[in-house]
């Protein structure tokens, strides 16, 4: 539920950081308030307790507190000042003199409310009675420095929510454990998908032999269907030139976003953050006629941009990233054909992956933007219009984004809702005239003519590392039989009667090019069971006397409690089928 959006529940929760601040300041008289806003999940107010530590076991005794103020049942009563009466009335308080201070002087009227024994300094709007605060939770408290700015103070920043009844706020609540429980960091650690570590540094992750067999995987599918639509695939350097970026425009553009240069013999360099620069090297490398296009140029490449470390994320948002990264050079005439192809190819993924959730963003320029844009109106006008034109004739919907587009070129954005609710952008297809202009790009027309080609940039899985995360989300853990790393695992009932026929069941099955394992640890049945759910593998054998009288094979899928047997050939069959029809783990009970 998104609580900005929402009148009501904006003013509940912009009142109710006002009752959080009321009751830590009854708790700790020596609290000062920085700023307390309604956030998409709720609000958050940041504190300043001196030497005091809020944990998370407090935020039950503060809550206790916000409860006795509420039932209170004061008026929330706003007033107005002069800038004069600001001062004086916050005199002690920091933190609210320098909000006062860079109030835009045209503002002659700082209003703030009052309750009960509490005045804080705000804008509103605010419910009338504290009593209308009745169904909030605070979530969690965290540091946050003060303004953003790490060489500033760390303030507690405490974390909540608010609702008008109970059983919206019980709602609210499941689906938060819920996301906690699909948070692709904490999956990502019980599966031995990933891990960091404070010596490689934040936004570096490490893949560990699960996630790479996953990550593998996704890489081996993409470039087989990009093979099949006639992409070729390069390998460039992590690194290049400071002066490559500048023939680009990425120095003017993006230089902040880059790790800084380094200085080697005469040269500068710079990790790279796209790959864009590489491939326009590799297409002027030769000669091209108009037969030749359109060219289709992939790489599966490491980018390397520069996240505040208070930014990154897991994988979904990293430092040092891979890439599913393509540049489609085109003749005119062919622009609406290809990008459409691009579109089509999305949509074939998305299938693939049982994606349903997602929306297309059209991300164009602002005209009035003239310093992050290329200032070419026509060039803008025409991009613009082609990539409208290919969505209409595809009966695609979509939505227009202004001042979304990249600096050289209108971009579709394909905006995919996680199962937790976070909107992340995975696909992306640009259309460029600009690159091939700084690169001099050209093929020899029909009549013998240089003429320049235009640039499609695209990426269908995003980077890998983004698509895995929300693969790890969407799923909970639980991959497809074809993508899972470790798609069978063997459990025999008896150590000593079953284990003989199952290491032949294992060798077989690896035979055959299935991913297996043996459980053969001396345990009890239950337990070997519950582990290999809690280890979220699809198919799990059950090898007892049955078994090997029959020569059959009886498995459960991950999630269910019916057990199925079949002949070794049948039970292969069936899982060949499963795999290559890349069917989705729900679809196979």
């Amino acid at each position: 539920m998104e609580i900005k959006e929402n009148e009501r529940l904006n003013k509940l929760n912009h009142s109710c950081a006002h009752l959080l601040a009321q009751a830590v300041k009854h708790l700790y008289p020596e609290a000062k308030f920085w700023v307390g806003p309604v956030v998409e999940e709720g609000f958050y107010y940041d504190i300043d307790l001196g030497d005091k530590v809020i944990k998370e076991e407090d935020l039950v005794q503060i809550e206790k507190e916000m409860k006795k103020c509420a039932k209170a049942a004061k008026n929330i009563v706003r007033h107005e000042l002069i800038k004069e009466e600001a001062l004086k009335m916050f005199h002690d308080d920091p933190y609210k003199l320098d909000l006062i201070e860079r109030m835009d002087e045209k503002e002659n009227v700082i209003s703030c409310y009052t309750q009960g024994d509490f005045t804080d300094l705000c804008r509103g709007p605010h419910v009338d009675n504290t009593k209308e605060l009745k169904y909030f939770k605070l979530l969690k408290v965290s540091g946050a420095y003060w303004k953003g700015d790490a060489k500033n103070k760390m303030l507690q920043r405490i974390y909540g929510i608010c609702f008008d009844t109970e059983e919206d706020l019980q709602n609210h609540l499941a689906l938060l454990e819920e996301a906690k429980q699909r948070d692709h960091r904490k999956l990502g650690k019980e599966l031995d998908i990933f891990m960091t570590h404070e010596l490689v540094g934040p936004g570096f992750p490490m893949w560990l032999p699960n996630g790479a067999v996953v990550r593998r995987l996704l890489e081996n599918y993409i470039v087989e269907k990009e093979v099949a639509l006639g992409y070729h695939h390069v390998y460039t350097p992590c690194v290049a030139t400071t002066d490559l970026y500048k023939i680009s425009g990425h120095w003017d553009h993006y230089k902040e976003n880059m790790f800084p240069r380094m200085k080697v013999d005469d040269e500068e360099y710079v990790l790279r953050p796209m790959n864009c620069p590489h491939h326009m090297l590799i297409y002027k490398n030769s000669l091209h006629s108009y037969r030749d296009l359109p060219i289709r140029i992939g790489e599966l490449a490491a980018d390397f941009r520069y996240e505040a470390s208070g930014a990154v994320c897991g994988l979904e948002r990293v430092r040092c990233m891979c890439q599913n990264d393509a540049h489609l050079f085109v003749a005119p005439d062919q622009i609406e054909e290809e990008f459409a192809r691009v579109v089509n190819l999305i949509l074939d993924v998305y299938r693939d992956f049982g994606l349903k959730n997602y929306s297309f963003r059209l991300s164009l320029r602002d005209p009035e933007d003239t310093e992050k844009y290329f200032p070419d109106d026509e060039m803008w006008n025409k991009a613009e219009s082609m990539l409208r034109k290919v969505l209409d004739d595809l009966h695609i919907d979509y939505f227009e984004a202004i001042g979304e587009a990249a600096f050289y070129g209108p971009k579709l954005d394909v905006e995919v809702k996680t199962a937790i609710g976070h909107e992340v952008t995975l696909s992306t297809c640009q259309l460029d005239f600009l690159l091939p202009e700084k690169f001099d790009l050209t093929y020899i027309d029909k009549d013998g003519s240089k003429k320049r080609p235009v640039v499609l940039h695209r990426a269908i899985l995003g980077t890998i590392d983004r698509f895995m995360a929300f693969l790890i989300e969407e799923t909970k853990g639980v991959f497809p039989v074809w993508l899972a790393p470790t798609q069978v695992n063997i459990i025999p009932v008896n150590i000593e009667y079953h284990l003989e026929y199952a290491k032949e069941l294992k060798s077989w099955l690896e035979s055959n090019h299935i991913r297996v394992e043996l459980d053969e640890r001396n345990e009890k049945l239950g337990y070997k069971m519950r582990d290999s759910q809690t280890r979220k593998i699809p198919i799990t054998l059950i090898i007892g006397n049955q078994e090997i009288e029959n020569q059959t094979i009886s498995y459960r899928i991950h999630g269910s409690e019916d057990t199925t047997t079949l002949s070794k050939e049948e039970f292969l069959n069936h899982l060949n089928e499963v795999i290559v029809k890349k069917v989705l783990h729900q679809d196979l009970h």
